[in-house]
């Protein structure tokens, strides 16, 4: 009996790579005559002409299925739709612009197959990836480890298969700061990597800015660890304990005569402790605000348009 695997693809204005990648999946699942698929594109909010494409690719393939948002609610949410409709008994999930190689599913499916439930791929240094991005996804993940009891290796990356075991738990998930590098090794379950060098954009512009790595960085850290919490109350300390130790001195120049007022030190002192207590205060409410957004209990995306049957 033929076993249904399912394809996430989560798309922002990617008109011109729809096609590609649809036609690269269809080949490779020619080698995989075992099974058969469904390919969810999962429209973030496009600008272009990505929706019109894929309505007009559906209506060709009725392999494609697409879930269109109101809005752009990101990337990691856009996953999320996909894995709550999903149907397989496996579910891969891999970027619209195909710098994730499709060749790499047979390999996945096979270790599947032998019993791994979560197979998920590593990013390799390559040429056509800048210094800086190689170098501060290293530095992310050393950083994002320190901080977290939940260990991700270096160049992991959202090109992964799951069995339908751990489709089942993510869909139970309702966290509205998601980030499922850290939640698919925080589950646990049988799981191996692959190592893989990604191909080169087909066409358009990453979408990723500096601002939204930054953003996406804090969000690995704090969905998983509070130790900037417990970091905050030893940096506070830490500068207590040296202010103590100034006393002596201060006492000894009230005495000998050789205190003398002067506003660069009281400036020095003043902007130091002030902003010690910013950042402080700031990552107690990056904390409280993400509890404020997850106790509105608002709808994580909204589904404008689909084709998907089971909506």
């Amino acid at each position: 009996m033929k076993k249904l695997i399912s394809i996430i693809v989560p798309i922002y204005n990617e008109e011109k790579n729809i096609s590609l990648l649809m036609n690269a999946i269809d080949a490779t699942f020619c080698l995989l005559s075992n099974y058969y698929y469904e390919v969810i594109f999962v429209n973030d909010g496009s600008t272009d002409n990505t929706n019109t494409v894929l309505k007009e690719l559906a209506a060709q393939n009725n392999k494609l299925k697409y879930l269109t948002f109101s809005r752009n609610f990101g990337h990691q949410l856009a996953l999320k739709a996909g894995l709550d409709v999903a149907r397989g008994a496996a579910v891969i999930s891999l970027d619209g612009d195909m710098q994730h190689p499709p060749q790499l599913i047979p390999n996945m499916v096979e270790h599947w197959e032998q019993g791994y439930d979560i197979v998920y791929t590593k990013r390799q240094d390559s040429l056509s990836s800048s210094f800086f991005k190689n170098l501060s996804s290293k530095y992310f993940y050393a950083f994002l480890n320190s901080l977290s009891d939940t260990k991700i290796e270096s160049g992991t990356a959202d090109f992964r298969l799951l069995d339908e075991k751990v489709v089942h738990i993510a869909k139970q998930l309702n966290e509205s700061d998601l980030f499922w590098r850290g939640i698919f090794k925080w589950v646990g379950f049988k799981q191996i990597s692959i190592d893989y060098k990604a191909d080169e954009r087909a066409n358009g512009k990453s979408k990723y800015t500096f601002k939204k790595m930054v953003r996406f960085a804090l969000k690995g850290i704090t969905s998983f660890s509070i130790k900037p919490l417990v970091l905050a109350i030893y940096i506070g300390f830490f500068v207590s304990l040296l202010s103590i130790l100034v006393l002596p001195y201060v006492f000894y120049s009230f005495y000998f005569g050789h205190a003398k007022s002067g506003w660069a030190s009281l400036m020095v002192t003043v902007s130091f402790f002030g902003g010690l207590q910013l950042m402080i205060l700031g990552i107690i409410g990056l904390y409280l605000g993400k509890l404020f957004m997850q106790s509105k209990a608002r709808p994580l995306y909204i589904i404008s348009e689909t084709n998907y049957n089971d909506i």
